[in-house]
């Protein structure tokens, strides 16, 4: 989102640009702000979320009241959102609006409709979360993280602009790797495996590591980003990394997280991920050879089906989460199909590039700005 602002003021210096976000998400907002250098002026909103899970029946609902309570209030904080964003938007009346998905959008989304305000709305995953599909019929534009064949929007309104990414996430050279590789402590002549998460951490993912690990370690080093949440859980893993001198002396490391993520996959032969959209964007951004284990657990299946889509072009090897979870030998069987062969790494990383739209932000910033102008 800060990418895309950076690029509208490059255009319109003088625009006057608000960030609306919940009560939740508020302090982040203005931390990231500050980190970055935007001047921005960020308002809270009142929504709420509608809790799905792929896995629960409607017993299962029933046995858990406690989700059935949270989403009947969240109702009501998307109807108190609704009037918010009616009065605020009446008295402001933007020019555009620009939605980026997720639950805050809804309520704002849905007054700016009555309002006739232009906006649109950002895609990053194959499958369009349930935000997205209610907002998108009245939307001036959309625009998409993948390409439009994986979309049924109206081909009129559809744009792919890509998915705005970091600047730091682009391909290396070998030396470069190499460097990066000794940078982290490793052997710049060995492969490398770096296993995440996501900043939080991936539980089953975290579990079959620590099966197969001693495995993994007769082949190729490992770099485990745990997760913040999951960190404490994997502190035993610490036994295989070993120090001396205030060196690496060992083919393997453990962190929480890393704020320079970039590095790691940087130095990466092989990467273990999720397939969050945005993660598989910085990925693809920087031709890595990939094992994705998609979370089916999320409202809509969105990772299984962005998994699907790099499998399907031949970007990635995807090992189903639950086959994972209950036979970690399948995820070491993946990784070592990979570290044996660099023709099919070199192969998936250039079929994976392809999925890049290079300038996402500068492309979303356009689609934005040219929306307003048309008002």
């Amino acid at each position: 989102m800060l990418a895309v602002v950076r690029e509208i003021r490059k255009v319109q210096p003088r625009a006057k640009i608000e960030f609306w976000t919940d009560k939740k998400y508020y302090k982040n907002a203005r931390k990231l702000c500050v980190e970055n250098g935007v001047d921005l002026r960020i308002r809270k909103v009142a929504a709420g979320k509608l809790r799905r899970y792929t896995n629960f029946t409607f017993l299962m609902y029933l046995q858990h009241f406690d989700v059935i309570l949270k989403n009947i209030i969240d109702i009501f904080k998307n109807i108190g959102g609704l009037f918010q964003s009616f009065f605020r938007l009446m008295l402001d009346r933007p020019d555009v609006i620009f939605f980026k998905g997720g639950f805050v959008c809804l309520p704002v989304g849905q007054a700016a409709k009555i309002l006739r305000i232009p906006y649109v709305i950002h895609d990053s995953d194959a499958s369009p979360g349930l935000t997205n599909r209610l907002l998108a019929r009245k939307a001036t534009k959309i625009a998409t993280g993948m390409p439009l064949e994986y979309y049924s929007y109206p081909a009129d309104k559809a744009e792919w602009t890509g998915i705005p990414i970091s600047e730091n996430f682009k391909p290396v050279s070998t030396a470069k790797q190499r460097s990066l590789k000794k940078e982290l402590g490793f052997n710049p002549d060995e492969l490398l495996l770096v296993v995440t998460g996501g900043s939080l951490g991936a539980e089953h993912i975290n579990i079959a590591i620590r099966e197969v690990l001693p495995s993994l370690l007769k082949f190729t080093s490992v770099m485990l980003v745990a997760g913040r949440e999951r960190y404490p859980e994997m502190i035993d893993l610490k036994e295989f990394e070993k120090w001396e001198n205030g060196k690496l002396a060992s083919n393997f490391r453990m962190v929480e997280f890393s704020g320079e993520m970039w590095k790691l996959f940087g130095a990466a032969d092989i990467v273990v991920s999720r397939a969050g959209a945005s993660t598989m964007t910085e990925l693809s951004s920087m031709a890595k050879a990939v094992v994705m284990v998609p979370n089916e657990k999320l409202p809509g299946y969105h990772q299984v089906k962005n998994a699907r889509a790099y499998e399907k072009a031949n970007a990635a090897i995807v090992v189903e989460d639950n086959i994972m979870h209950e036979d970690p030998e399948k995820l070491l069987a993946a990784i070592r199909k990979l570290a044996k062969n660099e023709e099919l790494r070199d192969e998936l990383s250039k079929n994976l590039r392809s999925f890049i739209k290079d300038n996402a932000a500068e492309n979303l910033a356009n689609t934005v700005i040219s929306v307003a102008r048309d008002k």
